[in-house]
């Protein structure tokens, strides 16, 4: 815990000076004790739990503590949200993903996890979505209007199933339209600032550190069409410095039905782990395996909850106010209640 004026602790001395002027005081009162000579009416009136005189007078100083911490402003340390940072979802939509190994298929599962992670993510943080089978396409821009990227989710699966996974070509594309916004100061360039400099960014150290730009890759099979591989696609994403979070969706025992010649063929789909944990390693980014919709659901709430975010300080002097306003309110009725009264 850091303090935005930590000079101010200083009135922490309070405290001590606080504490010998209640001992000063029960001495005082200890003098004259003996001077009331009835002994009965004496314990009545101390009643046979004596801790209770201090239980005010200690309230109050742990309150006039928590109001010196809060005057000094402390920050605990935390992730905060990146002004205008993006994150780049990539959704896979290939025939396999309406395979019903998760309820109530592979891409209903997806879209569920993905309105979780748009609830989850700040609102300020820019959310673009590419989707792709056989190719890659944008279905929604960068933008922090979240219900239009909301919208392009719920569309999914309302047209004809596509052929092929195409994993490399999809995350040249998710580079591409990083480094685009990247290059148009979408990203959080400072006031003042260049475009050129924030394109400039990636290559620095603090770019290293906290990279503007995240991509969040769902699929659920290994490739099958495309002109890249997937670790090609990932060296791209690897050479902007751009971290690659993936999730296999999907069992091993997950199958789609095709007709051929008029026959029903049973095709198995199972996802490709080792691919997309590769695609990680090599971005920096983290693998999930969600072989459940609960798990796909918790692996986009953790990311919503962390991606575009980067270590920092958080005021919490309320959190001292409130203490020191509950105490001093026990310490109030504590007083009125266990006071000594004269019968």
């Amino acid at each position: 815990m850091t303090f935005i004026h930590p000079w101010l602790l200083l009135t922490l001395a309070i405290l001590p000076i606080a504490m010998a002027g209640f001992v000063i005081v029960q001495r005082r009162r200890a003098r004259f004790a003996i001077r009331y000579t009835n002994i009965d009416v004496l314990a009545t009136v101390q009643g046979s739990l004596p801790w209770r005189r201090y239980a005010p007078p200690l309230l109050f100083m742990s309150a006039l503590a928590a109001l010196c911490v809060g005057v000094a402003r402390p920050q605990a340390r935390t992730l905060v949200a990146t002004d205008k940072a993006t994150v780049i979802l990539v959704l896979d939509q290939s025939g396999s993903m309406f395979a019903q190994d998760l309820h109530p298929s592979r891409l209903g599962a997806a879209q569920a996890a993905v309105r979780t992670f748009l609830d989850k993510v700040p609102k300020r943080i820019r959310v673009g979505l590419i989707v792709f089978a056989g190719e890659a396409q944008v279905a929604a821009p960068p933008t922090s209007d979240h219900e239009l990227v909301r919208a392009s989710v719920d569309a999914l699966g309302t047209f004809p199933e596509a052929p092929g996974t195409a994993i490399g070509d999809a995350l040249a594309a998710a580079t591409q339209l990083a480094q685009t916004s990247l290059a148009d100061g979408s990203t959080g360039t400072p006031e003042g600032s260049s475009s050129s400099s924030a394109a400039a960014a990636p290559g620095s150290a603090a770019a290293t550190q906290h990279p503007p730009v995240s991509v969040l890759f769902l699929s659920d099979g290994s490739q099958t069409r495309g002109l890249l591989q997937p670790l090609e696609g990932a060296a791209r994403a690897k050479a902007a410095r751009i971290p690659v979070f993936t999730v296999a969706l999907g069992t091993p025992e997950g199958t789609i039905t095709r007709f051929f010649g008029g026959f029903q063929r049973t095709i198995p789909v199972p996802p490709d782990p080792q691919t997309l944990s590769a695609i990680a390693e090599e971005t920096g980014g983290k693998f999930f395996d969600a072989r459940t919709a609960g798990a796909a659901r918790a692996a986009y709430a953790h990311l919503g909850s962390t991606l575009g975010r980067a270590p920092g300080h958080t005021e919490i002097t309320y959190a001292f106010l409130a203490a020191a306003a509950a105490l001093l309110v026990a310490a109030g009725l504590l007083s009125g209640l266990w006071a000594p009264k004269l019968p």
